[in-house]
């Protein structure tokens, strides 16, 4: 028996030397093992939390975009997704500008050539665990506009989401269509919410978001007085499964926002958020596009 194992142990050594056995001292495995499916996977990009931290629209290093090789493959399969590209780095220089004592824009998309997307969601009356799950493995970066009425006394849940580097902004109060209302009822819808924003985040949103996109003057006046820096609208809103198109040639183009909600299976005909989320990213993935971080941006 002793040697049987001499004699293997000089094989061994044999072998190694020749390099057909690399991996055989350390026990690790090869990059050779990538397979062509993780190598699509891109690593995350690191702007997102610095800008959270700096302008208070998110928390944490989270909101990147994909994550890097096996392991971000691995996350978006777990999903029934194919993996999504990285997104650009930030742009040094916002392509829009926005000023605390200007004209508040109002915004729809945002003026890039890359073949980048930004996701909203609305309301909040969903509170699902497993989106946060599904957004902390995918890495895909999104922005929050949260009314208080739907929200309804749950904001730690949104917290997690923020802690990813996602930015929260207003959306009222209560949820009205604000032309309906006069200026002292609009301001109060929006200032309330960004004063309850604060002292639950520790910062005031700068995006402000009007229900059913419905806005006037006097909602430019009171989002200006109350502190937000811009009205951000949408391109496409996601539905269950598919999307609807503002433009005539029903595609996705370069910097267009999109809007979902936080909803769940009673308001989905029984679909999940989670599953809903997946077919708005198969919907950008088939069309060629990737996610980017809003406030990188504006």
């Amino acid at each position: 028996m002793g040697a049987n194992i001499a004699r293997w142990r000089r094989i061994a050594a044999a072998l190694l030397v020749a390099g057909l056995i690399p991996g055989l001292i350390s026990g690790c495995s090869t990059a050779s093992e990538t397979s062509p499916t993780a190598d699509r996977g891109n690593s995350a990009t690191t702007g997102g939390g610095s800008h959270a931290e700096a302008e208070g629209d998110g928390a944490g290093s989270g909101g990147g975009g994909a994550g890097s090789g096996a392991a971000s493959a691995a996350a978006f399969r777990k999903w029934g997704i194919e993996p999504l590209a990285a997104p650009p780095a930030p742009p040094k220089t916002k392509p829009v500008t926005l000023r605390a004592n200007g004209d508040v824009p109002v915004i729809s998309d945002i003026p890039v050539k890359d073949k980048v997307v930004f996701l909203t969601f609305d309301d909040g009356a969903e509170k699902d665990p497993k989106f946060v799950t599904m957004m902390k493995e995918l890495k895909i970066p999104f922005s929050m506009f949260l009314t208080d009425a739907a929200v309804n006394g749950n904001y730690d849940y949104f917290q997690r989401l923020r802690q990813q580097g996602n930015g929260i902004h207003n959306h009222t109060l209560t949820h009205p269509n604000l032309r309906t209302l006069g200026a002292a009822a609009q301001k109060r819808e929006i200032c309330g919410q960004q004063d309850k924003l604060k002292a639950r985040y520790g910062t005031a949103p700068r995006l402000f978001r009007p229900p059913y996109g419905n806005w006037n003057e006097a909602t430019r006046a009171a989002a200006k007085a109350c502190g937000a820096q811009a009205i951000v609208l949408w391109r496409e809103s996601m539905q269950i499964k598919n999307m609807q198109y503002q433009r005539a040639d029903k595609k996705l183009h370069p910097g267009d926002i999109i809007l979902a909600h936080f909803r769940g299976p009673s308001e989905l005909k029984g679909t999940t958020m989670t599953e809903m989320t997946a077919n708005m990213l198969r919907h950008i993935q088939e069309q060629g596009f990737t996610v980017a971080r809003l406030e990188d941006y504006l």
